[in-house]
């Protein structure tokens, strides 16, 4: 007779019903994470000659690869999008490109603050709730939202093809991606992430992931926001020569270019920097920039470049020069309009590493594609978001006397609190919860996207940002909203802002009675802001009280005539020197 083992037993013990069965044994299998690519279970991009060959919603809707190559994103581009680098997928118009999103898990590894994910929605709006397991064994949870590739806002997309393929041929529709970022827990060592479980009609398309590494050994010292995107030159084989303020210093020095609300790449031939002598002439020769080794770069429409670390002595509270070469055509471009201060535009030719400004011969009065300078070192950013006044309109032009400037001198000025760089993301007209530019296609209006729509870029991507001040909400008041929903997103910020571990300081909205759009019942929404801001119930970790600065104390609705510019709603130089030096210096410390 055969001897049983004591496995056999034990098995027919377990089958009978006879012995427990241990939490080991009874476990389920868990899938070994896998690369996001490997992964794909839906092709999404067709080439236009074979329609049918890809169906991303179900019913035979695809992107075209033709439009993603003129936006330049081809296979295997690796893509610079708020802050985080993402590959498009090699497999894109050969193959499956991407997963609809149903409870997969997926290999992910780095450290950082946020996840960023190339998503697009189908039948709708797409999302869910999904894990982040860490190599300590520990969790989160995230939900993430996929805008619908068809009807899904503008305003935060990633790119807008013009086309939809169909089985039946292409129609003249646009179709979108879109990159959205969730926080993680920072610092700590990302092992697999589980995607949302679908849910619903809808489906969540992923195409990429990455982990938003943390800015490790560099300040932002100066920033610009792009406001709109707008007609420049056009420029064909001329060289761009941007004046911009510093606040902090550093040896080192990196700048960040993006082509924000692009269809089409830009190409970037050379690029440069140097300390300004006079207008368009450096100190000293300007000192080469490059592109992950390369002289230049391509700018594919919705990202953007940041230039190799070079060794450079930047001063604080200073002019640079910022140059670089455009050896192709471009006739538009994102632009952050009210710069307050001009810059230059070459001749025929590169002149980015030319000490002389012989070779500038004309002027511009905004930025277009530069957006960040960053230095080695220092204590991290303090961002300030804000509208008009934070932008600097009304103040002197050439003469750095935005708030934004004052604050970044004080904080040299002292011993206190680390002496963070100051980053300016005011853009005048702007609103917190509407847009004033659609985020899409060249136009006049140079607003920008709400401060809703544009939190990830402006604020959470930026360089070693670890405080941010909100000042804004009278463009709202101004045009028809009301005071709660004025307060409603100013604690979406707050709340988003929270969770990528900044903190938030809030600042009271000035007054502007005797401007057009500045009747008492608008004053009576601002006052009301206000008293929601000073109150009990305000989200932010601090204030600034703006508008007891600058008030008129005998008469409270409009501003002192000493600190008004002369159109009742900005300040001039000595209004906004009043409010930089109103800021509790302390409030800034994380």
């Amino acid at each position: 007779m055969r001897r049983r083992t004591w496995g056999t037993a034990v098995l027919l013990a377990v089958c009978a019903g006879l012995a427990p069965v241990t939490a080991a044994q009874a476990a389920p299998h868990r899938p070994e994470p896998l690369p996001l690519e490997r992964l794909f279970d839906n092709r999404a991009v067709s080439d236009d000659a074979a329609p049918g060959e890809a169906d991303l919603d179900g019913a035979g809707g695809s992107l075209s690869a033709q439009d993603l190559t003129a936006a330049g994103w081809t296979p295997g581009r690796t893509l610079g999008v708020d802050g985080a680098r993402l590959t498009w997928p090699r497999s894109a118009g050969s193959g499956p490109d991407n997963v609809a999103a149903d409870g997969q898990l997926v290999r992910v590894s780095g450290r950082g603050d946020a996840l960023a994910f190339l998503v697009a929605g189908t039948g709708g709006d797409a999302g869910g709730s999904g894990v982040v397991r860490y190599a300590d064994g520990s969790r989160s949870s995230y939900t993430l939202t996929a805008p619908d590739w068809r009807t899904g806002p503008l305003a935060t997309k990633s790119v807008a093809l013009p086309h939809r393929n169909t089985p039946d041929g292409q129609l003249a529709e646009q179709t979108k991606l879109f990159v959205v970022g969730v926080p993680v827990r920072a610092g700590r060592q990302i092992a697999s992430v589980e995607l949302p479980k679908a849910s619903g009609g809808a489906a969540l398309h992923v195409f990429a992931m990455s982990v938003r590494a943390r800015t490790k050994g560099w300040t932002g010292t100066w920033s610009a926001s792009p406001a709109g995107y707008t007609t420049v030159g056009p420029w064909a084989d001329r060289t761009v020569r941007l004046v911009v303020h510093t606040s902090a210093g550093g040896p080192r020095v990196r700048i960040r270019l993006e082509n924000t609300f692009a269809s089409a790449p830009v190409r970037i031939g050379s690029a440069s920097v140097a300390v300004q002598e006079a207008g368009a002439a450096a100190r000293s020769a300007p000192v080469p920039l490059r592109f992950r080794g390369a002289d230049g770069v391509q700018l594919p429409a919705g990202a953007q470049a940041f230039s190799d670390p070079v060794d450079f002595d930047v001063p604080a509270d200073a002019n640079l020069l910022v140059s670089f070469h455009l050896p192709e055509a471009v006739t538009a471009a994102p632009v952050h309009s009210q710069a307050i201060q001009r810059s230059y535009v070459s001749g025929p030719g590169d002149h980015a590493v030319e000490a002389a400004g012989t070779a500038y011969t004309s002027t511009i009065s905004y930025w277009p594609l530069l957006t960040g300078v960053d230095v080695g070192g220092g204590p991290g950013s303090v961002v300030l978001l804000g509208d008009s006044i934070t932008d600097g309109v009304k103040s002197t032009q050439d003469a750095n006397h935005r708030w934004p400037n004052v604050l970044a001198t004080r904080l040299l000025g002292q011993k206190r609190v680390p002496r963070y760089g100051v980053l300016n993301e005011g853009i005048s007209a702007n609103k917190v919860v509407t847009d004033r530019y659609a985020g899409d296609g060249i136009s006049t209006d140079t607003g920008g996207v709400s401060a809703l729509h544009r939190l990830d870029r402006d604020v959470l991507a930026q360089t070693s940002a670890r405080t941010v001040v909100v000042f804004q909400g009278i463009n709202d008041v101004r045009w028809g909203a009301t005071a709660e929903q004025v307060e409603a997103g100013l604690r979406e910020i707050v709340d988003r802002a929270h969770a990528r571990g900044l903190k938030v300081i809030g600042a009271t909205i000035t007054p502007c009675e005797g401007e057009a759009l500045c009747p008492a019942a608008v004053d009576a929404q601002r006052v009301a802001v206000n008293t929601y801001l000073r109150g009990p119930d305000s989200p932010f970790d601090g204030l600034v009280d703006f508008d007891a600065v600058v008030r008129d104390p005998v008469h409270p609705a409009r501003m002192l005539p000493a600190y008004d510019s002369g159109d009742h709603l900005h300040p001039g130089d000595a209004g906004l020197t009043a409010m930089a030096d109103a800021v509790d210096l302390r409030l800034l410390v994380p």
